[in-house]
């Protein structure tokens, strides 16, 4: 299965040393972070939730300080994330250059006080929520 995923995780308040972008103060809260995979959902998502694994991309060394609430996606033979990620940007603060190191987009993590506007978002663009047997 290919498209597009959003991860929903909840974070304390924190500093995240990321990659090549630096160390980041993260609020508490809730984070979307919006990804592609055209490969395969299943071997993405799962590698995600994983505790154990070398830390390869700006959402492995965040996900290692939070905590995955929520996962959704949306099957798609084209890659959809920076679409995505532009509706995000448009309701939610950005965390500058995460996630779009190989896009034009300004981040694909999105900050939320709450968890619900995060989900109720990917819900409105057609994405339906991940379980574990997907």
């Amino acid at each position: 299965m290919k498209g597009s995923y959003v991860i929903i995780a909840g974070m304390r308040k924190a500093r995240v040393r990321v990659g090549r972008i630096g160390e980041i103060g993260f609020k508490e809260g809730y984070y979307a972070y919006v990804g592609s995979a055209m490969n395969s959902l299943e071997a993405r998502i799962g590698r995600h939730l994983r505790k154990n694994k070398k830390l390869r991309w700006h959402i492995d060394y965040f996900l290692k300080h939070a905590e995955i609430e929520k996962i959704f996606y949306k099957e798609s033979e084209k890659k959809e994330e920076c679409d995505i990620a532009r509706e995000f940007s448009s309701i939610f603060e950005s965390i500058p250059k995460f996630g779009a190191s190989d896009c034009k987009c300004k981040s694909h993590l999105f900050y939320s006080k709450e968890m619900g506007p995060l989900e109720e978002l990917a819900k409105k663009l057609g994405m339906k929520e991940w379980h574990s047997k997907n």
